[in-house]
């Protein structure tokens, strides 16, 4: 199955770098671009992409625009969103609309291309050199003790699957740790993103470090 992305990046030459990364990769496919996040409405109807991986700071309409409308979109994509810095109130924000996650422009191209990967099969997909840093600073709206309370809402296995997505594991890992398969694995996802209110899994992931069980 190839990997339909639409990138946005208002520099050109870091726009032609990305893409030419991506579509090294023989399943993605960069299907549109532009250099800001005007039209990306028009662009998700029009292509149908898996991912929209989009800068933060472009002119006319950014990053934190682009996951606000794609949030309202009935077939919304996932949004990887790109930044230049790692202390950033943009991601912090990108992240409560709704992205599902976030790297630095300066991720080696193999996990650029990963990322689309695990952001098209629904998975969160953080920049390693700063997740902790940035989740554990960022405030779920309440403070550790209503996290742990929202936390409480959850059966004990749906809270053990919520904790593994808070360290970061992918499915199969949970799978295996937990030793179920992954068919009940993305069925105690669902129920935990409904009881949290939660977009995705990066949401949870929030949650869970507030809670400080990461």
């Amino acid at each position: 199955m190839t990997v339909k992305v639409v990138l946005l990046e208002d520099e050109e030459l870091v726009r032609s770098g990305i893409r030419m990364i991506l579509e090294s990769a023989d399943d993605v496919e960069v299907v549109a671009e532009d250099t800001n996040g005007a039209r990306v409405v028009e662009l998700a109807d029009r292509y149908r992409p898996d991912v929209v991986l989009t800068d933060v700071q472009m002119p006319k309409v950014d990053g934190i625009e682009v996951v606000r409308r794609l949030a309202a979109h009935p077939a919304a994509p996932a949004v990887v969103v790109l930044t230049t810095f790692d202390v950033d109130e943009y991601v912090y924000a990108a992240l409560r609309h709704g992205a599902a996650g976030f790297l630095l422009k300066d991720t080696p191209p193999r996990e650029l291309v990963n990322a689309v990967r695990v952001a098209a099969r629904g998975e969160a997909m953080l920049s390693p050199k700063i997740t902790k840093r940035l989740l554990t600073d960022f405030a779920s709206g309440g403070g550790s003790s209503r996290a742990r309370k929202r936390l409480a809402e959850l059966t004990p296995r749906e809270h053990d699957v919520a904790v593994h997505i808070g360290r970061g594991l992918s499915n199969a890992e949970i799978a295996k740790a937990l030793t179920v398969s992954e068919s009940t694995v993305k069925v105690h996802i669902g129920h935990i993103m409904a009881k949290l209110e939660a977009a995705n899994r990066t949401q949870v992931a929030i949650v869970v470090h507030d809670a400080g069980l990461s």
